[in-house]
């Protein structure tokens, strides 16, 4: 039976040391709450900001941590641990495309979000969606046209004769590098490359981004 990934974030809203038994207790308590739902615990965040604050390097590492497991658990306090206002929405958001589910000690289970959170959660949702398929959709035109104008993706290949003994795929970075801008997944990114005729696996899109970024790095 696969085992059940939890991330744990504790967070308090300032830097006193008084605050040291706050941010352990929360810890202990998530612990066991994880623990008693059949969670293994693999990551645990901390903060000492307040949930008005957006840039807490403790949230933003959580937000990059659930990315890799298929779909994690995050146990909280309650709700507000996670943001204050607007930036406690554009947080469930993002947990939300991830499949993250939410487990709070107030709810004694997952998240129960009022009427007027869940109904905004779920029009950023169809809002998003439809941004990126009028994106994919623009994409797609202008790599027609190109065909249209003679080229041929399938006969572009580059360093042929490699080490590898196989032809390099030739994948048009340009477009990766936008698409991960719009924070599409590389499995998303060769999906819609595959629709314009690449024949590219999500191995080898995540491959020649990294090859760009060390390519171009300071």
């Amino acid at each position: 039976m696969k085992q059940k990934i939890a991330i744990l974030y504790c967070r308090v809203s300032t830097e006193k040391d008084t605050q040291d038994t706050s941010l352990e207790r929360q810890e202990i308590e998530l612990r066991e709450f994880a623990t008693s739902k059949g969670y293994e615990v693999a990551q645990v965040f901390t903060d000492r900001h307040s949930g008005y604050d957006i840039g807490r390097e403790g949230l933003l590492d959580l937000l990059e941590c659930v990315k890799e497991y298929e779909q994690p658990a995050l146990f909280v306090q309650d709700e507000t641990r996670l943001g204050r206002g607007n930036g406690r929405m554009a947080v469930l958001h993002l947990l939300q495309k991830t499949n993250t589910d939410i487990y709070t000690l107030s709810d004694a289970g997952q998240v129960r979000l009022n009427e007027m959170d869940a109904m905004l959660l779920e029009i950023l949702a169809i809002v998003e969606e439809y941004q990126r398929k009028l994106h994919n959709a623009k994409i797609r035109r202008g790599m027609r046209r190109a065909v249209q104008n003679g080229y041929r993706p399938e006969k572009n290949l580059k360093d042929r004769g490699n080490p590898e003994g196989r032809d390099r795929i030739d994948v048009p970075i340009e477009q990766i590098i936008q698409l991960r801008q719009k924070d599409m997944t590389f499995e998303e990114i060769a999906d819609t490359l595959k629709g314009l005729g690449f024949q590219v696996s999500k191995a080898t899109i995540h491959r020649r981004f990294m090859e760009f970024k060390e390519k171009n790095k300071d």
